[in-house]
């Protein structure tokens, strides 16, 4: 499927090279890391990756859950683009992968000067932060219910 941040790489307005750049990742590769600073976006051209978190048991004990897998034509990284915030997960290739490295300063601007493609990208990516949401939403409700359950408060409401 041709999404509007594939069309945005074919724009010569949005040159290889300056605004983005192509990058091999072996499997188990980290291609982010959470906590790290950065305005990079990323699109995965071929192969599959990780999305994990950091979930904290206790002041010794922490787990890295899934969030999701991530395929061919998917973004991540675009949160960096409406804040400054460290990312908030970490990204390994499951597979061996290519993934286009977008700055996203130069994406920030290039929105900026074409507006026209600019509002079929921001389409694209409130699209894809809306059904993330969506998901975090189900999966935070699904987790609030069994602890309900798990601690027998159920009964009380």
């Amino acid at each position: 499927m041709i999404t509007p941040v594939h069309a945005l790489l074919a724009d010569p307005a949005f040159s290889e090279g300056t605004a983005w750049h192509r990058v091999q990742f072996r499997a188990h590769e980290a291609v982010v890391r959470e906590g790290e600073q950065a305005k990079d976006v990323y699109l995965v051209l071929t192969g599959t990756v990780q999305v994990t978190g950091t979930v904290e048991i206790d002041d010794q004990r922490r787990v890295h859950p899934g969030i999701c897998e991530l395929g061919a034509g998917q973004m991540f990284g675009e949160l960096c683009l409406f804040d400054d915030e460290p990312r908030s997960a970490s990204v390994f290739a499951l597979t061996d992968c290519e993934i286009a490295v977008v700055n996203g300063r130069a994406l920030l601007d290039y929105l900026d000067t074409h507006p026209a493609q600019g509002y079929f990208i921001l389409r694209h990516i409130v699209e894809t932060l809306v059904a993330r949401l969506r998901t975090a939403n189900r999966r935070f409700l699904s987790v609030f219910s069994w602890g309900l359950r798990a601690h027998h408060i159920d009964r009380h409401l």
